[in-house]
């Protein structure tokens, strides 16, 4: 009897923050610019990397990972979310909510682990100079970093082909700007055990385990800036990896929040603001605390610059 109750879910509807059209175009324009601007800085960032032979080098592969993938996380919510503040068709399919789900807990969970990839490559940069060319050579920058994607890719299977086995018998309507595990999860009729439990346990193991290397590194990194005689040391240490650590405490903080809990404990407002942050902010911050407090990508962003003008 239950099961004849359970209707196929075609698609699925987002609710508006507001009916009000100027919010909705206020919206639209503030989200479009926070997605140009993401654009271009990461673009920027790229082009430095690319174009000056002095980053080539393992911490800026990383960066230029990191990145990629700070332009990929808004473009795959965004352009829909733009549509949504301006058109009065409000819905997704099934199977666009579910690529939009399994593309966005891919590109977020492989920016976790390559945090932690980071970390590591700041760990030995510090703590063992003299060995860091043997350590991080071109090969092992390569596999620590598709890595990382292959991961990323296993951790976004599991959890969307768990959210979408689960039954929906409606109301179809997501308590967001775009799908995403907990408003998705929050619509199901069935019980959603399993699926929290596995989120629990991997995000547990995988999530806590890239934590764990990212802290242990930094503890590690700043016991070494500490003990530096030369103050130029200790402020260029300071820099570099005052950059990640920022990126670090702003995404951990915000993907915790929204993924290490039960469903039962999902707030619409709450998750609003905080997806945004990941989601979109996040992208948009990465690149100016990178640029802003890095002395060679300013030097590279401006040469490249010079070269456009004069070319």
């Amino acid at each position: 009897m239950e099961k004849a109750n359970v209707t196929a879910m075609k698609e699925f509807y987002f609710i508006d923050l507001s009916d009000l059209l100027e919010v909705q175009l206020s919206l639209f324009v503030m989200i479009l610019l926070i997605y140009l601007i993401t654009l271009a800085g990461n673009g920027a960032i790229l082009i430095a990397i690319a174009t000056d032979v002095r980053l080539q080098t393992p911490m800026y592969f990383f960066l230029s990972n990191l990145s990629i993938l700070d332009v990929l996380c808004p473009t795959v919510t965004v352009p829909k979310m733009l549509q949504i503040f301006l058109s009065e068709d409000k819905t997704i399919s099934f199977s666009g909510c579910m690529l939009q789900l399994f593309f966005l807990i891919y590109v977020v969970g492989t920016e976790v682990f390559l945090l932690a990839v980071m970390a590591y490559d700041r760990y030995v940069a510090i703590c063992s100079p003299l060995h860091y060319t043997t350590i991080m050579r071109k090969r092992l920058c390569a596999q620590l970093a598709v890595g990382t994607w292959i991961i990323g890719f296993i951790n976004s299977m599991i959890h969307t082909s768990l959210t979408f086995t689960l039954s929906f018998c409606g109301p179809n309507k997501v308590n967001q700007y775009y799908c995403d595990i907990p408003p998705v999860r929050a619509l199901s009729c069935s019980s959603t055990f399993l699926a929290e439990l596995v989120l629990l346990l991997v995000g547990g193991i995988l999530g806590g385990s890239a934590f764990l290397i990212t802290l242990i590194s930094y503890i590690y990194i700043i016991s070494t800036i500490l003990y530096m005689s030369s103050t130029e040391g200790k402020r260029k240490a300071f820099s570099t990896c005052g950059s990640h650590l920022a990126v670090v405490c702003l995404f951990y903080g915000t993907t915790i929040a929204t993924y290490v809990r039960p469903t039962s404990t999902y707030s619409p407002k709450q998750d609003r603001i905080v997806s945004m942050l990941y989601g979109v902010i996040t992208p948009m911050i990465n690149p100016m605390i990178y640029s802003l407090r890095n002395q060679d990508v300013k030097r590279a962003l401006t040469k490249a610059l010079d070269l456009n003008v004069f070319s």
